[in-house]
């Protein structure tokens, strides 16, 4: 007897937001890698210029490319997360500082207009209004997205930021 097997086509209509970056090795082909990964799991819709910007937190490291992405994917926050997660480890991604060097890292900014608060999972992210090297590309391509736990749009949080580092556009 055969069995009849139906495949379900997801329509990918979540808008997520995603920030990139790199301090470790080819920073621009870390980026370009890291593009040609996620466009294997979601559709880019648009992508903001690259920014060299000063690392955060721990300082004894060099500078970073950053840049943010906006997506379309069928992917539930959970599962991309994860999907980005197994992209940074495949890169060679390595945890052993807080803050520290990096040869990727790949965050969920906003997902829709959802707030997600699961351990390992916060969306909007957590820091996302303290961050120059994530407010500057972000506003470039979406600076009328509310952030939905603040209620301010990107660029009034760019515009209001308390320690902004420098950046700029490569």
């Amino acid at each position: 007897m055969k069995r009849k097997i139906t495949i379900a086509v997801m329509k990918a209509n979540n808008t997520v937001f995603l920030g990139l970056g790199t301090n470790i090795g080819n920073l621009r082909q870390n980026l370009n890698t890291a593009l040609d990964e996620i466009s294997q799991i979601a559709r880019i819709s648009q992508k903001s210029s690259i920014y060299e910007t000063e690392p955060v937190g721990y300082q004894e490291q060099n500078n970073f490319l950053n840049m943010v992405i906006e997506i379309e994917t069928a992917l539930s926050p959970v599962d991309l997360i994860i999907r980005l997660q197994e992209i940074e480890h495949k890169m060679g991604k390595n945890r052993e500082i807080e803050n520290g060097p990096r040869i990727i890292d790949l965050d969920i900014l906003m997902y829709n207009n959802e707030i997600i608060d699961l351990p390992g999972l916060k969306i909007p992210h957590p820091r996302l209004h303290q961050r120059n090297f994530v407010l500057e590309p972000f506003a470039e391509i979406s600076g009328n997205i509310l952030h939905p736990i603040l209620k301010k749009n990107i660029n009034t949080l760019r515009q209001n930021i308390k320690y902004p580092t420098w950046i700029r556009k490569k």
